[in-house]
């Protein structure tokens, strides 16, 4: 009698199987870590706008007015880009009252579409209060 050898390997239908069980693992981990990341995203642009308006009170205490141009401010350009590039923040001004506005640039404007733009005014109101 022959002895068979016992094979050291996998079945075209076993790697098909795990193929089958990670393809099912990403489709659902996927979109969720989408979401963190545009989540993570506009947590940057929603710091960026807090700060940004404490710039403008500051400002207003030294010249009894606000301003539309963020280099008045203290920061790079008008108008602002946050530190990862994707949101661009600009400040409309009004009599005595200002709106800043981000806007979702790049891949984040396609990620986080129903939460752009943000706004903040000077009387605090924020526009998309689900998005904060």
């Amino acid at each position: 009698m022959r002895k068979l050898r016992k094979s050291k390997g996998f079945t075209l239908i076993e790697l098909m199987i795990v193929v089958v069980i990670i393809g099912i693992l990403a489709s659902i981990a996927y979109p969720s870590y989408t979401r963190y990341v545009a989540e993570g995203a506009r947590s940057e642009a929603l710091s960026e706008l807090m700060r940004i308006a404490n710039l403008q009170e500051q400002y207003y205490l030294d010249f009894r007015g606000y301003t539309d141009d963020m280099t008045k401010l203290g920061l790079a350009a008008d108008p602002y880009k946050t530190e990862r590039d994707h949101y661009s923040i600009d400040a409309t001004v009004a009599g005595s009252t200002f709106t800043l506005t981000a806007t979702a640039q790049g891949a984040q404007a396609s990620r986080d579409a129903d939460c752009t733009p943000l706004t903040l005014s000077s009387t605090g109101a924020k526009n998309k209060p689900e998005c904060w």
